[in-house]
């Protein structure tokens, strides 16, 4: 189901109760495994977690990160487009592409907050009211760092039992392509869009709430 094509039922839906984020306010959340050492520079993280709308408006508000670019991951350049993707008969992932200050904000927070508030990954192929695999939950390390940082995180949180269900996240491997320039920065530009208000919103006040230190 395609978000365009729900906006008017989410209108009417707007006053019910927001998305089941990640056991939000009910118990602590693990930290994430310590880094060795705090690189300098910039680095880049890239997710995939549901409508790329919500997690580009989430880390747009994270200290330390300088820039965040929807778009698509998993598949081919030729395919990277949002009609084509839609079709859900390529592979690929709405995703974001995340560029952050390790000397502020670490991969291990951003994780924290990917899993916490970003998205529900135990949702399998699909998002709140989005289905189908280019709304799927996964990971793009950039570094085999980031590989072993995400698969130990995914390992502790099962064993604490945080969800109710198995962590669905997966780790893969592909190329980002930006998505089309009306996609980029959309709940900054579409504060009121109904989606937006129904889903997205919430999970903003969440960060705040959960990660005051970090919210910008």
């Amino acid at each position: 189901m395609r978000r365009f094509a729900i906006a008017a039922v989410l209108a009417l839906l707007a006053a019910c109760d927001g998305p089941a984020t990640a056991q939000a306010g009910r118990q602590p959340f693990p930290e994430p495994p310590a880094q060795a050492g705090k690189p300098a520079g910039k680095e880049t993280a890239v997710f995939s977690g549901g409508c790329f709308w919500g997690m580009e408006g989430v880390f747009e508000h994270v200290k330390g990160v300088k820039a965040v670019v929807a778009g698509y991951a998993g598949g081919t350049a030729a395919q990277a487009d949002y009609q084509t993707v839609s079709t859900e008969m390529t592979n690929h992932a709405e995703t974001v592409r995340i560029t952050y200050d390790p000397s502020v904000v670490s991969y291990g927070r951003l994780l924290q907050i990917y899993f916490a508030v970003a998205h529900d990954p135990t949702q399998v192929n699909g998002q709140y009211p989005d289905e189908g695999r280019s709304y799927r939950s996964a990971i793009w390390p950039q570094s085999p760092a980031q590989r072993d940082l995400a698969a130990q995180y995914i390992a502790t949180l099962n064993k604490a039992h945080v969800f109710g269900k198995p962590i669905a996240t997966k780790l893969e491997t592909g190329t980002f392509y930006p998505a089309e320039d009306y996609h980029q920065h959309f709940m900054q530009k579409h504060p009121d869009h109904p989606y937006i208000r129904r889903w997205d919103v919430e999970r903003v006040e969440h960060l705040k709430a959960r990660f005051p230190q970090v919210y910008q």
